[in-house]
């Protein structure tokens, strides 16, 4: 971040000193984790679930922190601001009024430091699925350019966001950001805290409907990225989701249309699929087209890498060349996101335990079946479907049964109807209660794949990391 005084950072959220002369200098990083502190770092006391950060003061500053943001006094050098009215709203991530104030002064200091670098470029992604892995990607293309900071997995709310941003500081040259939603209103909110230059928006799906109430209220909300770029931006569009392609409409940005359509500006031609679920394709752009062979699994990996070369193109002097190379080196940075892990026996375990939802798990199958040997898929509920939850769950164990796997587990009462529409369309299939139950119901021989995949609440990366433990004993 930028170096400031803590008198300074008073000034600038409208916080009052507390015990500190106001001299005291912020060089370090600034956390919400007193074990992550750095010496001239500064700590943001903020509510969790099960503590608060408010008890770790003293421990921070006794790190090595310079002093700490809070909403009540604490017995350390801070800066404290006044918690917010009873009638504010209290995002998920601040848990009360105080933390609340907490992290709107968080979301200033983050502003500020985008305004304090004015070279800085700014790239915001988001959409249903997709986001965290073509971050990743678009993070690995602009790397070679130049300094980049990126969120780590999936820092993409009220609080990761300006996390990220507060990442950033005099050498930094990109600043990548992932921006999600849980309703209209918020991604426009992320973008008045880091203003974005490009834009990319992915696609429109299913995730989070049962927050949103429909798949137009998503759309409403994925398009505040587009609608917050300058007229000098560029706005990045999914040329193959024509709810996204329309969102050309709501923008004053140029627009890039990325995508398998014959029109897309960056499309992908003569795709192919190895049986290791990886994807070759020519990248054709409106500079040059050059060969490009990914070394992430997954046909979808083709939506993402084509996105990153389009924002790559448009943030950077690389030529097509180098960015196909890139992607082609480009590996796995976040957890749990289609992770090959392969037992002493020759099992593999793909782990896509992340989360998921309709789009995802249909790509995450794709991909299973894309790969040699014998199929085992582990599936668990998809969350936040709303109404649409039942026929979603059916609908996902029809598509099991139609992709040759040779067995189906399937975990939770929640997921009950995957196994009971697999069941029906012939497939060999077992509803198990819980995680250990799920590694004791596959049997996998030499050669096999087991794909393990449902959405973030259902834990799955247990199983996955179970599995690969059990043939490391054998």
């Amino acid at each position: 971040m930028i170096e400031l005084t803590l008198a300074e950072l008073a000034r600038l959220v409208g916080g009052r000193l507390h015990r500190a002369t106001g001299d005291e200098r912020i060089t370090g990083t600034v956390e919400f984790d007193s074990r992550a502190v750095t010496p001239g770092g500064l700590f943001v006391a903020l509510p969790g679930e099960r503590v608060d950060g408010h008890a770790f003061a003293t421990t921070a500053v006794a790190a090595g922190a310079a002093g700490v943001l809070a909403a009540r006094e604490v017995d350390a050098p801070a800066v404290l601001v006044e918690p917010l009215g009873a009638d504010a709203h209290v995002p998920d991530a601040a848990h009360d009024a105080a933390g609340a104030a907490v992290l709107v002064a968080l979301q200033t200091l983050a502003r500020h430091t985008v305004d304090s670098l004015p070279d800085l470029d700014v790239v915001g992604l988001t959409g249903s699925s997709g986001k965290t892995s073509t971050k990743d990607l678009v993070a690995a293309l602009l790397e070679r350019d130049g300094t980049t900071v990126a969120p780590p997995g999936s820092f993409n709310n009220e609080l990761g966001h300006p996390w990220t941003v507060l990442r950033a500081d005099t050498s930094t040259r990109h600043l990548v950001l992932e921006l999600s939603a849980r309703g209209v209103g918020h991604i426009a909110a992320l973008c008045r805290v880091a203003p974005p230059r490009i834009g990319a928006v992915l696609n429109v799906g299913s995730a989070h409907l049962g927050e949103f109430g429909s798949r137009e209220a998503i759309a409403q909300a994925k398009g505040e990225l587009v609608e917050a770029l300058p007229a000098d931006g560029v706005a990045v569009l999914g040329a193959d989701d024509p709810v996204v392609a329309a969102m050309r409409r709501r923008t004053a940005a140029r627009v890039v249309h990325a995508g398998r359509a014959p029109e897309a500006d960056v499309r992908a031609v003569d795709e192919t699929i190895d049986d290791e679920g990886r994807a070759r394709f020519r990248l054709v752009t409106p500079v040059g087209e050059a060969d490009v062979a990914l070394g992430l699994r997954g046909a979808h990996q083709v939506d993402n890498a084509l996105v990153a070369a389009a924002i790559a193109l448009e943030a950077t002097g690389l030529d097509v060349g180098t960015i196909a190379s890139a992607l082609g080196a480009a590996v796995p940075r976040s957890r749990w996101r289609m992770e090959v892990g392969e037992r002493p026996d020759g099992v593999r375990v793909l782990n896509d335990a992340y989360n998921a939802n309709p789009e995802s798990m249909r790509a995450a199958l794709a991909t299973l079946a894309a790969m040699g040997g014998r199929h085992t898929a582990v599936l668990g509920a998809m969350a936040e479907l709303g109404d649409d939850a039942d026929a979603a769950h059916a609908e996902l164990g029809r598509l099991a049964a139609s992709t040759g796997l040779h067995r189906l587990v399937v975990v939770g009462e929640a997921a009950r109807g995957v196994h009971e529409a697999a069941r029906a369309a012939g497939l060999d299939s077992d509803l198990v209660p819980d995680a250990a139950s799920a590694v004791e119901a596959v049997h996998a021989e030499p050669g096999d794949v087991v794909l393990v995949k449902a959405s973030r609440s259902a834990g799955l990366e247990r199983v996955a990391s179970a599995l690969l433990e059990a043939g490391a004993q054998r």
